[in-house]
């Protein structure tokens, strides 16, 4: 077997390429930097198996070659949230359509904004997408894009993963926190440090996302991807001055501190409208994981964080 990457130099491409190389399955590595996939290479110890390819995941005839090459393809690759707007649909558009040209097998990575609100459980798949923010609706637009039926030969599948963590982490909402605690600096903490929110650790969902897409019987579905357990900010804290010694000051960002610096950041503007998931935190079920794939991964978060601070106290020296 060999699989595609898109996206592969972010943190959900790399956790799922590198579980894919542990299992002796041949990948490339998609996206549009030579240099960071190069690197990347170069950093896991050019394993066998492991190639690299440039390109456009927005041009169907640059991702038609790869799409010939392999058997499986994964789409990991997100535009960012000042650019979603704009880029998610034709993104989803043009891999899909690479997949209808070479009837391949396609899993899309992708979160929890369909669903809406806590409604006060765990949201199983069956749970009706109640999207009320404009990147939720768009959301539920790119699903029914997967899904259409207007392709014959491609098949699909949408993985929902939470908030999440790990080695390879980058544009999660932790991520800056925790790297502010290597670099000794004050801390940001995006939301409130008492609600208990759930936090995936990125290599036990590439484990149950490669487990998923190995299933004939998944495609055409949604599945989501549970984290171990809920955690509050203040317990992530206390594990991660445990773990540390010491961490430096750490600021809660509420939606009111966003919308003050959205006036000034782009970015910032843009996370103000999601900040409902960080005030009352919606929670994924794996029901349906457990009674059609098997156990669940479940890395402890003091384990998880220990790792995660570890691997980027390497990076940054």
């Amino acid at each position: 077997m060999k699989a595609l990457v898109l996206g592969a130099s972010g943190g959900s491409g790399q956790a799922i390429a590198q579980e894919l190389l542990s299992r002796g399955i041949d990948t490339i590595l998609f996206g549009r930097s030579k240099e960071k996939l190069e690197a990347l290479v170069k950093e896991w110890g050019n394993p066998k198996g492991l190639e690299i390819g440039v390109g456009d995941v927005f041009d169907k005839g640059s991702l038609l070659p790869y799409f010939r090459k392999v058997d499986l393809v994964f789409q990991a690759a997100n535009p960012g949230y000042v650019d979603m707007e704009k880029q998610l649909i034709p993104l989803g558009r043009a891999v899909m359509q690479a997949a209808e040209e070479t009837s391949k097998s396609v899993v899309f990575v992708d979160g929890v904004y369909v669903y809406g609100k806590n409604p006060g459980y765990p949201v199983e798949e069956t749970y009706p997408f109640k999207a009320h923010t404009k990147k939720g609706r768009l959301k539920v637009e790119f699903a029914n894009l997967v899904f259409s039926n207007i392709w014959k030969n491609a098949r699909a599948l949408i993985v929902r993963l939470p908030d999440y963590y790990g080695p390879t982490s980058q544009m999660a909402y932790l991520n800056p926190t925790f790297e502010s605690f290597i670099s000794g600096k004050p801390a940001l903490f995006f939301g409130s440090l008492k609600p208990k929110r759930e936090y995936v650790y990125l290599p036990d969902a590439a484990k149950m996302i490669v487990e998923i897409s190995l299933k004939k019987d998944s495609y055409g579905e949604n599945w989501n991807i549970p984290a171990t357990d809920v955690i509050g900010g203040n317990e992530i804290l206390e594990i991660s001055k445990d773990i540390l010694g010491k961490i430096p000051m750490v600021i809660p960002i509420g939606k009111r501190i966003l919308q003050f610096l959205g006036l000034f950041d782009r970015f910032l503007k843009e996370v103000v409208e999601m900040t409902y998931l960080l005030e009352d935190p919606l929670v994924l079920s794996g029901k349906k994981y457990s009674e059609r794939i098997g156990t669940i991964p479940k890395t402890n978060y003091r384990d998880g964080i220990r790792i995660t601070l570890e691997s980027l106290s390497k990076k940054n020296g």
